[in-house]
């Protein structure tokens, strides 16, 4: 049953990558090059991202927001938009169109995003004697992303890619990278304001 619990959770975590390469172009114009290519950014992209946190960040002794950890949190977390720039505009790319370019660079993202975050806790925790909602949560956080970082290709290749952009919606476009790249610092903050009134 533990292994059956594990196939479910995997398959949820990392099945709709295969759907979204499977049911969409992509696969037709043999974009799979592409995706490995921006996964090997993804994984150099957090390698940096982790000694920066590592150097920069204090950890706290106690659970409360510090506005200059999180503000540099949120700085460093522009990493990820400066490693899908280099994704989108510097690794060279088959033939293939702007539409597709972006599509395959966010797959990649995503997929090893997934793989990086989420592979050893599933194969250690999901296979153990009891059953918990925390894999198949995870599952759908992967999913999640996926929307996440197609998004953020997308918003990117907008920016970076497009010649003739309208002239009203770049800072639209800009405003949005800005909130796409600093979500995680966003949503940490809604979780300390939720936990302080549990404190006073």
């Amino acid at each position: 049953m533990t292994l059956f619990h594990f196939f479910n959770c995997a398959i949820l975590t990392f099945g709709p990558h295969a759907v979204y390469y499977s049911a969409t172009p992509l696969s037709e114009y043999d974009t799979l090059g592409t995706s490995v290519k921006a996964a090997l950014v993804y994984l150099g992209t957090a390698l940096v991202k982790l000694v920066c946190l590592a150097t920069f960040l204090k950890v706290s002794e106690n659970d409360s927001f510090d506005p200059y950890q999180e503000l540099l949190h949120a700085l460093i977390g522009f990493i990820d938009v400066a490693g899908l720039y280099f994704a989108l505009t510097q690794l060279t790319h088959r033939n293939i169109s702007q539409n597709h370019k972006f599509q395959a660079v966010g797959l990649g993202w995503a997929f090893a995003d997934s793989v990086l975050h989420r592979l050893a806790p599933l194969w250690v925790g999901s296979r153990g004697l009891e059953f918990t909602w925390d894999y198949i949560l995870q599952g759908l956080e992967a999913n999640a992303n996926l929307v996440f970082s197609i998004s953020l290709a997308a918003l990117g290749s907008l920016m970076w890619l497009r010649k003739n952009k309208p002239k009203t919606l770049i800072p639209i476009i800009y405003a949005c990278a800005g909130i796409l790249a600093t979500m995680p610092s966003i949503t940490r903050f809604d979780e300390y304001s939720s936990f302080m009134p549990c404190i006073m």
